[in-house]
């Protein structure tokens, strides 16, 4: 058999499959269900600083004036010291998962102000946790604001947090930048570990009948891999620092790729929420019969083989792809 081993973020992995963000990895049993099925890794649901904001709301309107209004009622309401906020039940499920599983766990934080992801992510390597993930999920809609402050906010958020925390850091970004890969140079001068390509951003929906606003949950595709495939056959040999992929990565077929293009690791989210956990077992055994088939030994022989600099046809993962594609039709 071949090996399949790979590193991530100077983790050594059994395999390149990672459980991406979800609700499965938010449940103990299910983790279970992916440890048993061979995922290498798994990265926790995010903790988002939105959601601490409106519970430390909530709790100072309910449990600090709760002495206004009808005394008989005061015995009905929760006492400060016994109630159990959301990140008391967030950390308390992380440990749990943490401790029951043999596998590397990652933490994930989403949020916007500095001092959150500081004093979160110090709590989540408390739990020990194998490494940090920050999913800067920010759309830009204030016109006011340029590039550079954009790309700024979250250097200097880097540069904080690899001051705070001795874990490795990788940040997962849009492709929504207008010049990624100094960008992604940026985060690694200032303490990123890795990167992972590309969050995906679920759009809102108009619903024509009401006029209204609707969120919509669309899962992945395999088409939405080649933008990530591209960037990191671009990129993964330039800059020193580790590339993990997600977003449509539901096939073998698609796995290989990012290996090919030079990624250390691929996220699996919706073909895990569509086939269940036991899909990693397919996906494994898939694996070695492609990399017999095709005469690799291992996965570290293939990876990176088709990257830009390896690629007998590089200038197709630049503007050379559009148009011979253009011109196919």
């Amino acid at each position: 058999m071949a090996d399949i081993t790979s590193e991530y973020l100077g983790i050594k992995l059994k395999n390149p499959l990672i459980a991406s963000s979800s609700p499965l990895t938010g449940c103990l049993d299910k983790v279970r269900e992916l440890e048993d099925a061979g995922v290498a890794a798994v990265v926790l649901p995010s903790l988002f600083e939105e959601e601490l904001i409106e519970d430390q709301e909530m709790m100072h309107g309910t449990l600090d004036f709760q002495d206004i209004g009808f005394g008989e009622a005061d015995s009905f309401l929760p006492e400060a010291h016994i109630y159990q906020s959301h990140l008391d039940q967030y950390l308390e499920k992380a440990q749990a998962i943490k401790s029951s599983l043999d596998i590397p766990v990652i933490a994930s934080l989403n949020g916007r102000s500095l001092s959150g992801w500081l004093e979160n992510a110090k709590l989540l390597e408390e739990l020990s946790c194998d490494a940090l993930e920050l999913n800067t999920y920010h759309v830009a809609a204030n016109i006011t604001d340029n590039a550079v402050d954009v790309e700024s906010e979250y250097t200097l958020l880097v540069s904080e947090l690899r001051a705070a925390v001795s874990v490795p850091i990788t940040v997962k970004l849009s492709p929504q930048y207008s010049s990624l890969g100094n960008y992604i140079q940026q985060l690694r001068h200032n303490g990123a570990n890795g990167v992972v390509l590309f969050n995906r951003f679920y759009q809102p929906d108009i619903d024509l009948d009401t006029l209204s606003l609707e969120s919509r949950l669309q899962l992945s595709t395999s088409a939405e891999a080649l933008e990530r495939i591209r960037w990191i056959a671009l990129l993964s040999k330039k800059i020193d620092l580790s590339f993990a992929a997600t977003g449509g990565f539901h096939s073998v077929e698609d796995v290989v790729k990012a290996m090919l293009a030079g990624g250390d690791a691929v996220y699996l989210c919706s073909v895990l929420l569509q086939q269940g956990p036991s899909h990693i077992k397919e996906l494994l055994a898939a694996m070695q019969d492609w990399l017999l088939k095709k005469e690799y030994e291992s996965i570290s022989q293939l990876k990176g083989s088709l990257c830009y600099e390896h690629s007998e046809d590089a200038i197709t993962y630049e503007r050379g792809n559009y148009l011979s594609v253009l011109q196919s039709y």
